[in-house]
């Protein structure tokens, strides 16, 4: 791996994110540039890449498993009244260029190309800023704009015919430890409470550390979270749920995920602080 090839982020100073740019994965994992490891400013690891449970799960990034038909999520493909199906149909996110580069964040130019045609262009923004001695940020913004000449829709295993399984977009492997981490709202708790709400945040919280999902935009805001606690730790935003989400050629699409990285187990009242402080309206 060459020094092209990452991004470190740093936060006052140290190290906090790996950036891989050109993964060298195999295809049906859905190549796609990834943060790992993340970790807590003391140290701590918070991401996972490849576990066992699910290899084709990778750190930190964006992953959609249906961009008309092509998966962009790794692994199997859920096709309506069969179940989850080993197809040929895998796509890549491919590293163009960084449009800009600081120790405290990155905009990366991106191609989603399957069967040799380029569907969607990606740019992302990502940035890391100190919000307490115990906890920092990871700023990350994704904006999808379809380069083909014809209509192009995202969807996922829920609009394919599978109940409650709405993943696609931003997602995040966290830490797997021997017990389950604890799921919470500033008004829920649990993860049949938490997964498929609209709520402004949502927080994963492990033995020595915490993890807070704020949607930092209103069009974020109105997309379901995908929560995984008990089989693993897995935190996501939904852009396909109850349909398939369109994008019309030359449109893009635009989320916006902060992601407040906490050293110890926070309370809700302390999520909620940090996450006002870490989203800038």
């Amino acid at each position: 791996m060459t020094p092209h090839d990452t991004a470190v982020l740093r936060v006052a100073g140290r190290p906090v994110g790996r950036y891989v740019t050109r993964p060298e994965l195999p295809a049906r994992l859905s190549p796609r540039p990834y943060l790992h490891p993340v970790t807590t400013l003391a140290g701590t690891a918070v991401t996972e890449l490849s576990p066992a449970d699910h290899i084709h799960h990778l750190g930190v990034g964006v992953a959609v498993p249906d961009v008309e038909g092509s998966n962009f999520w790794g692994g199997r493909t859920y096709v309506r009244d069969r179940g989850p199906t080993e197809l040929d149909n895998h796509g890549a996110q491919r590293h163009t260029a960084f449009q800009l580069r600081d120790p405290d964040g990155f905009v990366e130019e991106l191609r989603w190309v399957s069967a040799g045609a380029e569907l969607l262009r990606e740019r992302r923004t990502v940035a890391a800023t100190e919000l307490t001695d115990a906890a920092w940020a990871l700023d990350f913004t994704f904006s999808l704009t379809n380069v083909t000449s014809g209509p192009l829709s995202i969807g996922s295993p829920a609009t394919n015919g599978r109940p409650g399984a709405a993943y696609g977009g931003f997602f995040w492997r966290a830490r797997k430890e021997a017990s389950a981490p604890d799921v919470f709202t500033l008004d829920r708790e649990g993860e049949q409470a938490v997964h498929g709400t609209r709520a402004p945040w949502v927080a994963l919280a492990g033995s020595t550390w915490t993890l807070i999902f704020a949607g930092a935009t209103e069009e974020t805001r109105r997309d379901p979270w995908f929560v995984r606690a008990e089989e693993y730790p897995g935190v996501g935003s939904s852009l396909a749920v109850e349909e398939r989400l369109p994008i019309p050629p030359g449109q893009t699409a635009v989320r916006r995920i902060v992601t407040v990285v906490a050293d110890g187990r926070v309370s809700r009242l302390e999520a909620a602080s940090l996450v006002r402080k870490a989203v800038s309206p």
